[in-house]
């Protein structure tokens, strides 16, 4: 979290690096062993804000709004083989991520969230499964908002 301009050349790298090229790297990794079998599932991990933006999370925001696209448009290049890409793109969770904000930035965090709290991880975990699972066969390239109806 900071201002956008304030950001060094480090940090820039290293937030690309961890949750934008992390993602495509994992995938390229994994596809050609998908691909020979012709199955496969790939969940990637975006943000509500990579669909809205946010700000004081701006390189955030661009990673996942990244992670979106590139869950869209593998999705489109794996269909064929019996792929299936999708992500998840959660809103306020009470992980260790939102440890750092104090009581009062956490109550008025919630109160802007409709359903009036941060999700858990396990309500992450269950989209997941869901999207692991054979009732979900016929859906790829689908970016999943998990937010309490925050966006």
């Amino acid at each position: 979290m900071g201002l956008f301009m304030d950001s060094s050349e480090e940090e820039i790298n290293e937030i690309i690096n961890t949750n934008l090229m992390g993602a495509i790297y994992l995938s390229k990794e994994a596809l050609p062993h998908m691909i020979s079998r012709n199955v496969g599932n790939i969940i990637n991990i975006s943000s509500m804000w990579g669909e809205v933006g946010a700000s004081c999370e701006v390189l955030y925001s661009a990673t996942k709004g990244g992670i979106n696209l590139f869950t869209k448009a593998l999705a489109k290049e794996m269909a064929m083989s019996n792929i299936r890409v999708n992500a998840i793109a959660p809103g306020v969770i009470d992980t260790k991520m939102n440890s750092m904000l104090d009581e009062e930035s956490r109550e008025s965090l919630k109160e802007e969230i409709p359903m009036g709290r941060f999700g858990l991880p396990s309500e992450i975990g269950k989209v997941a499964v869901f999207l692991c699972s054979k009732e979900s066969s016929y859906i790829t390239g689908q970016v999943i908002r998990v937010d309490g109806g925050f966006i």
